[in-house]
C-alpha cells in the first residue's frame, strides 16, 4: 500500500536528521494516513479511502466528498478517487 493520499497526492518527503554534533542522516517524513470512509450524499453510499489528516479537515471544511471532489484537480485524485468524482458528476447531471 503506498503511502500517498487518495484526495490531495500529499507522499512522503525526504529530509535530515540533525544530531547535537550536527551530523546528518538522510530520513523521510511521512504523512499522516488514515482509513476513513467518507458518504456521499449524491450517491447515497459511503467509499473508503486512504487520506491525510489534512485532506480530511479539507472534506469537512468544503462541505462533503462531493463538493471536494468538485474543485479538486484530476492530476492530485487517484484513479480510484476520479472515479468516484466522475460517477458523482454523472449523477448529478442526471437529476438535474
Amino acid at each position: 500500500m503506498s503511502r500517498v493520499c487518495e484526495l490531495t497526492g500529499k507522499g512522503p518527503m525526504v529530509g535530515n536528521n540533525v544530531s547535537h554534533a550536527n551530523n546528518k542522516t538522510r530520513r523521510r517524513f511521512l504523512p499522516n494516513l488514515n482509513d476513513v470512509t467518507l458518504q456521499s450524499e449524491t450517491l447515497g453510499r459511503g467509499f473508503k479511502m486512504r487520506i491525510s489528516a489534512h485532506a480530511l479537515r479539507s472534506v469537512d471544511h468544503r462541505g462533503g466528498l462531493d463538493k471536494f471532489l468538485a474543485k479538486a484537480k484530476d492530476a492530485e485524485l487517484s484513479a480510484r478517487a476520479l472515479k468516484v468524482k466522475k460517477e458523482i458528476a454523472k449523477a448529478q447531471t442526471a437529476t438535474a
